[in-house]
């Protein structure tokens, strides 16, 4: 496949901003969608880079500096010797002068992608096509035989089930029974009706049959598991590779057959990475618009993410290891933020280390694909990832409560834990909503709230918001420790030279709804007891207790204390009879 072949594909409506006919000459070799400034290092020889121009930014009107951006991006293609450059017009409704200038000068060949065009459609079309040449090619080629490689290959340009596949693949060749797996160990098709089990235990040696004294019984090891098989290049995040995985050992032919197979099915890795890359650019796409609050844009770009035209759709906000965010950073805060795009990123710990946010987008995408339902996952712009699922709240909580913790416990270099430093991979859920710019805005920044509100866990939904402590908990410590510390620390500055707990009694006092009965019966004093520690109360902190604002301001306070048990006064006092003679408190 050349360059050129693109403009032939009608119902893409694909155009060229500039080229010259002997860069439309260029070979192919696959697609790769980015939004990064500098995707280079994420780029192979030969590939189309698709770009939503996310990164454009034209609010500067001085034509230099964006001269110079545009310059930038270009190099970096040409430095990564891409074929060409398709740039989406769904953005900024143009492809900018300045980037077809900057292509160029760079020597490369620029193609216009109209709004109306999905990235996903431009993907699956380019790796059909190559599927074209890889069976006109395929002739000749190693490891498998010719007949079966036709016969496979067929296959593969018919988009037939892979389970068929693979049952095909082992039964005319002759190899083990294998499946095919993500990075994370997701199973995407089996030639197997079930995987095998782990290996059986060593049997063990009766007891009225013992060892000989002299000769210990020899030690039974389980055979290794076998190697996975690498389909295609490895993936940029663990969650976008391949593996062609052995039910059991295979021998030496055998195992050719296998690589010859796992060669064939490259192709089809790549179109899924890509297909990855090209949702993910959507999806950012999509939550810069809600964040922008272009509500009509955004509900054009729902239908170009893929998503059911009708069905309602439950956000959900996600956090990966010690990925960065919180309520008040909201991925649809008022003022559009500066979203980074979504290239492949390496498979490091999200964070500043993964700045375009596709690892926690992948992530999030591998842990909702169990469900079987339409999605959209997107970098949130700061470390995290959201989705927009077509799934009921409660479906989705389901789905997740099972998928997050086998993210987090698989052992290999995919698991979250090993990549993302401490913590555990968590989600927040917000309510199911019609599938409407103006409803998906408000759901998203409950979904956000949620997973910063969670109880101990993985997974909070916004439903189960329904106290004073869960809204709480959904606020930066930073802001709660200020506030516990700004109306108590007289209080806490008087426990901490005396034996009583003026913070104790205030919290007993407010438990049990302001009665004095019953706050003396639960610290084991006289009533005068509580009724002077109150008037104390109040006289540090400068509020009353009769008042219901200040009651419900102290008691906010208490629950924004720190995670540390209140103390309690060091022992029983003898009650007292007379108001006279009653014992103050401090």
């Amino acid at each position: 496949m050349i360059v050129g072949d693109l403009l032939a594909l009608d119902e893409l409506h694909i155009e060229v901003a500039w080229a010259t006919p002997d860069l439309l000459g260029r070979e192919v070799t696959g697609v790769t969608s980015t939004d990064l400034q500098d995707p280079a290092r994420y780029l192979r020889p030969g590939e189309i880079v698709l770009t939503g121009l996310v990164w454009w930014r034209p609010e500067d009107t001085r034509p230099a500096p964006r001269l110079a951006t545009a310059l930038r991006f270009a190099n970096a293609l040409r430095s990564a010797e891409a074929a060409a450059l398709l740039a989406g017009e769904g953005t900024h409704g143009t492809v900018p002068p300045e980037l077809a200038e900057a292509c160029r000068r760079h020597g490369v060949p620029l193609l216009s992608v109209p709004s109306g065009t999905s990235f996903r459609a431009v993907t699956d079309r380019i790796y059909l096509r190559l599927w074209g040449d890889l069976q006109a090619g395929a002739e000749g080629r190693a490891g498998l035989p010719a007949g079966v490689r036709r016969t496979l290959t067929s296959m593969l340009g018919a988009d037939a089930p892979l389970d068929g596949m693979l049952r095909r693949a082992v039964a005319d060749l002759g190899v083990p029974d294998c499946s095919l797996l993500t990075g994370a160990g997701r199973v995407l098709a089996s030639s197997a009706d079930a995987r095998p089990g782990p290996p059986r235990t060593p049997p063990t040696v009766p007891a009225q049959l013992p060892a000989p004294a002299l000769l210990p019984a020899p030690a039974l090891l389980p055979a290794p598991a076998p190697a996975p098989i690498q389909v295609g290049p490895p993936g940029t995040t663990p969650f976008d590779g391949w593996l062609l995985q052995p039910h059991t050992q295979p021998g030496p032919a055998a195992a050719t057959m296998l690589h010859g197979l796992a060669e064939l099915l490259a192709p089809l890795a790549e179109r899924a990475r890509a297909t990855a890359a090209a949702q993910r650019q959507a999806g950012t796409r999509l939550l810069e618009l809600l964040s922008a609050g272009a509500d009509p844009e955004a509900d054009h770009a729902l239908s170009l993410a893929g998503l059911p035209p009708r069905l309602p759709l439950t956000p959900v906000a996600a956090r990966f290891g010690s990925a960065a965010g919180s309520a008040v950073r909201s991925v649809v805060a008022g003022t559009a933020a500066t979203v980074p795009g979504t290239a492949p990123g390496t498979a490091t710990p999200p964070g500043p280390a993964d700045p375009s946010g596709a690892w926690a987008a992948a992530a999030l995408a591998e842990a909702l694909h169990p469900t079987a339902a339409p999605f959209v996952a997107a970098p949130d712009g700061h470390g995290g990832a959201v989705a927009l699922v077509a799934l009921p709240e409660a479906a989705v909580a389901a789905a997740l409560d099972l998928t997050l913790p086998r993210l987090d416990e698989r052992p290999g270099p995919a698991g979250p834990r090993a990549q993302a430093g401490p913590g555990r991979p968590a989600a927040g859920i917000g309510p199911t909503v019609p599938p409407t710019a103006a409803d998906l805005r408000p759901a998203l920044v409950q979904a956000r709230y949620a997973l910063d509100a969670r109880p101990p866990g993985g997974v909070g939904r916004w439903a189960s918001t329904a106290s004073l402590a869960d809204l709480l908990r959904g606020i930066p410590p930073e802001v709660t420790a200020a506030f516990h510390q700004r109306l108590l620390a007289p209080l806490v500055d008087h426990d901490r030279h005396n034996t009583v707990s003026l913070v104790a009694t205030l919290d007993a006092f407010l438990r049990h709804n302001a009665s004095w009965s019953r706050t003396a019966e639960a610290l084991h004093v006289h009533v005068n007891t509580v009724h002077y520690r109150v008037k104390r109360i109040e006289e540090l902190t400068g509020r009353s207790l009769l008042r219901l604002d200040d009651r419900l301001d102290l008691r906010t306070a208490l629950l924004c204390a720190p995670a540390a048990p209140l103390r309690a006064p060091a022992a029983p006092e003898a009650p007292t009879v007379a108001k006279g003679r009653a014992r103050r408190a401090g």
